[in-house]
């Protein structure tokens, strides 16, 4: 079993040598190419797909994992969008970021390459599948792809596709490599492979990613969780901020970047905390606040000190009364996951000062949590999201799949005088 990752991981390397070889409008290309496969083939998708829905249905799994496991005409339709919009980004391959000419004459610069093979491990999507192969082989790397069970079928499917195409354009199928063998002992063998394997990109529940994470022998970027805050402050504007908080907890509560936690500022709480509380318990929202929070609000349930770690990934919100500025910054260290961090405020002090005190990923300043998304912030589309400082931080996208490394041109420059009889 060893070995036979061991295998497929060095065939996606060789192959991975060929796909970076291709040109921008040849990865365009076979991108478009890829897209139409799936659009064509949609059909055997399908019915692949309806295999994985009835077997989750006969282990009873829940309505939540049903919907992420789901496909129909127009999601294969949106994936097939998705994957032509890759197509169209700018390529990150051999952008030059910095350029240097040398006392002694030599010519330094630095430039982009892919980073190699990625491993992908993810759970339920079966869209994962096409979004991650697609931004891998944009970015000129080989991908190994290890989904869940419960979509192995639908993973199959499209994976078969994609691999059509690249064989198509001359690139050998192992470029996409799809593991079949769903045993965590093959996962485990997987993540040892530091000689081959450049990059593990787990997506999924913290469960998944902490596995991950602790077995590797290769770098891994880690999400945990988003436990998101947004800071109220005495200057801010309370219909902002109001806006602010509907739209990070409650337009899609069970996305990483949806608000978690409320600190108000103690000065501003009577006026804002009654409408706030208003306006979620009117849209579904649980509340579990501190004292303070529940005089003003009745339908406040206590919360703990387990609440306010917590990623709910649901209609639930911890809410906390601050003294200040400094004792909300205080309340994220201890509590954040350095995903996504909100202030609302008028004052460019407090703001200049909340982003500088806090290490999140993404730090906003009077705009919505929900914009910490790779598409939303100008990536064109993202791979995952960094919480730990590897190579990059925060929402993945296309250059995040790059390397950058030195080329030096010169004219016979030595450290040392040489010479020759």
């Amino acid at each position: 079993m060893t070995d036979d990752i061991k295998t497929q991981a060095l065939a996606c390397r060789d192959a991975a040598q060929v796909l970076a070889q291709l040109s921008s409008a040849d990865k365009a290309a076979l991108l478009e190419a890829m897209a139409q496969g799936l659009l064509d083939h949609a059909p055997e998708i399908l019915e692949a797909n309806a295999k994985d829905l009835d077997a989750a249905r006969a282990k009873g799994v829940g309505s939540a994992m049903l919907d992420r496991l789901t496909l129909n005409s127009e999601r294969i339709a949106g994936i097939a969008a998705a994957v032509r919009e890759v197509a169209a980004l700018p390529d990150p391959v051999g952008q030059v970021t910095r350029t240097d000419t040398r006392p002694n004459g030599i010519r330094v610069s630095k430039v982009r390459v892919p980073l190699g093979v990625i491993a992908m491990i993810y759970e339920a999507r079966p869209n994962v599948t096409a979004d991650a192969a697609a931004l891998c082989i944009k970015a000129g790397n080989g991908v190994i792809l290890r989904g869940g069970s419960e979509a192995i079928h639908s993973n199959t499917a499209i994976a078969t596709v994609l691999q059509a195409a690249l064989e198509a354009a001359n690139v050998p199928a192992a470029a996409l490599t799809l593991v079949t063998d769903l045993r965590r002992e093959t996962m485990l063998a997987l993540l040892q492979l530091s000689d081959i394997v450049d990059l593990a990109i787990p997506r999924g529940g913290e469960g998944l990613i902490r596995f991950v994470a602790e077995h590797a022998r290769v770098p891994v970027i880690k999400h945990y969780k988003g436990v998101c805050h947004l800071f109220v402050d005495d200057s801010a504007d309370l219909d902002l901020a109001l806006k602010l908080l509907v739209d990070g907890k409650v337009s899609r509560p069970s996305a990483c970047n949806a608000l978690e936690t409320l600190l108000v500022h103690r000065d501003i709480a009577d006026a804002f905390l009654p409408a706030a509380a208003k306006a979620l318990l009117a849209r579904g929202v649980e509340l579990r606040g501190d004292e303070a929070t529940r005089i003003l609000v009745a339908e406040a349930k206590p919360a703990s000190d387990e609440d306010y770690a917590a990623e709910f990934l649901d209609l639930v919100l911890a809410v906390r009364v601050v003294d200040g500025l400094e004792p909300a910054i205080a309340h994220i260290r201890h509590y954040g996951s350095d995903h996504t961090e909100v202030i609302a405020t008028g004052d460019e002090a407090h703001a200049t000062a909340f982003v500088a005190a806090l290490r999140a990923a993404v730090v906003m300043v009077n705009a919505s949590s929900r914009f910490s998304d790779g598409g939303e912030l100008g990536l064109g589309a993202e791979i995952g999201i960094s919480t730990t400082r590897l190579h990059s931080y925060g929402p993945m996208g296309l250059e995040a799949l790059t390397v950058e490394r030195f080329v030096v041109q010169g004219e016979g420059q030595t450290r040392v005088p040489i010479a020759i009889d």
